[in-house]
């Protein structure tokens, strides 16, 4: 990179928080992290913008806060975006040369233009088309066609397509707060700058982003991004499982999860016991810390499950050797990777932007909550601005996922016999420890 100086500025529009990172890059290609911003949510749902009025606020908040840690007026922002509405699939892209020529970056810039004009779908378009390999005349498998002579010239890309309507209610709700999108970008990709390192990539991992609203995936292998993914299932379901499970409010099964969830029970959690203060004049209510742990492990079970088909159907099981990488705030959850690694048989670590963070603001932003608005800072210096050649409709129809969709997990059998199985666990405590929640 030659962008030593510059100043980036992250975005992620989350389903709980915006978060803001400013960052600029050194002169050892690192992140001097200036300042961060961060605001509670609720504009927002499965990922998907669903009040424009509230999540511009939100980003305001925290654009504002941002400005008074880094001394720095904010004026444009790169933008993630994820929800159900993301699709990925892989398109063929041909374009022929004249008397075999050397190959320039003109000619790789135009085979790109030209899969952006395919047709994906009405209400759909392309948000990213990511080379795979170049095949020169009958030169297959090439990385990098630039030198090389030819008359013929293809690419596999993996294109990675969004709602035009959801989309559209991003550039709303920023320019609601009077800032300009410099580019919107695949929150798993953006993240996988933030956390993920070149061995990694080209080794083979899996990148698993666990927000509020639903989990981004996304599959590396040499270096090359070769699988994304869409899972309906996020933090905001695993604390609607413990209000159900425990009869609680709403923030006080948030609340139970964030101090004291983890991804799986342990023998050593039969004995403590939680106390919830009872609204006005009820009486305090007690859980144990195993029961609430059952009550995550049955979703965080089930999460890993749908990573692991995924992962399978893409055919990439056997080609990981770098496993998984766990990022998002739902990563936060105590002993999610252990769990990970049961369930799938694949190594499981926790994914930290620190890899790529210098000074600065490093142990505020070193969580990975923040891998995604840190990720978007770190894309905006590798990558220029692609954002004139998407932001245009184009005449697209709708795409159905190859591999199928997946379940409402708030619905149906699953659901009903996870919160049985939570009505079960509750019984008499003697000899315990207790904790208390205000």
């Amino acid at each position: 990179m030659t962008n030593a100086g510059k100043i980036v500025v992250g975005l992620d529009i989350g389903t709980t928080k915006v978060c803001v990172v400013v960052g600029q890059l050194t002169e050892y290609d690192k992140i001097n992290v200036l300042g961060i911003g961060k605001a509670d949510c609720d504009g927002v749902q499965r990922g998907e913008v669903v009040n424009v009025g509230k999540t511009a606020e939100a980003i305001r908040k925290a654009v504002a806060g941002a400005e008074t840690q880094s001394h720095i007026s904010i004026n444009r922002v790169h933008v993630g975006i994820a929800g159900e509405h993301i699709r990925g699939r892989t398109e063929k892209g041909i374009i022929t040369l004249t008397n075999s020529q050397e190959i320039t970056t003109r000619d790789v810039e135009r085979l790109s233009e030209e899969i952006f004009k395919i047709n994906v779908g009405q209400g759909s378009q392309i948000i990213h088309a990511l080379p795979q390999e170049y095949k020169v005349d009958s030169h297959s498998g090439v990385k990098d066609p630039i030198g090389m002579s030819g008359v013929r010239l293809e690419c596999n890309y993996h294109i990675v397509t969004a709602n035009q309507s959801s989309i559209r209610n991003i550039q709303n709700c920023v320019k609601n707060t009077n800032l300009e999108i410099e580019d919107i970008v695949l929150q798993p990709l953006a993240s996988s700058y933030a956390v993920l390192s070149e061995e990694e990539m080209d080794a083979g991992v899996c990148l698993v982003d666990i927000g509020g609203g639903t989990t981004d995936l996304a599959i590396f292998q040499n270096g090359i991004v070769r699988h994304t993914a869409v899972i309906p299932i996020g933090g905001n379901i695993i604390t609607s499982d413990i209000k159900k499970g425990c009869s609680i409010m709403p923030n006080q099964a948030e609340a139970l999860k964030t101090r004291y969830g983890a991804a799986y029970a342990e023998k050593g959690m039969e004995d403590e016991i939680i106390s919830i203060s009872g609204a006005k004049d009820r009486t305090a209510k007690e859980i144990r810390k195993y029961t609430l742990a059952k009550i995550i492990e049955a979703r965080v079970e089930e999460l890993a499950e749908f990573v692991l088909k995924e992962i399978y159907q893409a055919g990439y099981f056997k080609n990981l050797v770098a496993g998984i990488i766990l990022t998002g705030g739902g990563a936060l959850l105590h002993n999610i990777h252990n769990l990970f690694t049961y369930v799938t048989g694949m190594e499981t670590h926790i994914g930290h932007p620190a890899l790529h963070l210098a000074q600065g603001m490093v142990e505020e932003t070193n969580s990975p909550m923040f891998a995604t608005a840190t990720g978007l800072v770190m894309y905006g210096f590798n990558n220029p601005s692609r954002y004139d050649k998407w932001r245009i409709d184009t005449q697209q129809s709708t795409i159905n996922r190859g591999n199928g969709t997946f379940p409402n997990p708030s619905q149906g059998q699953n659901s009903n016999k996870i919160i049985d199985n939570i009505k079960r666990m509750f019984e008499s405590v003697n000899n315990t420890m207790t904790r208390t929640i205000d």
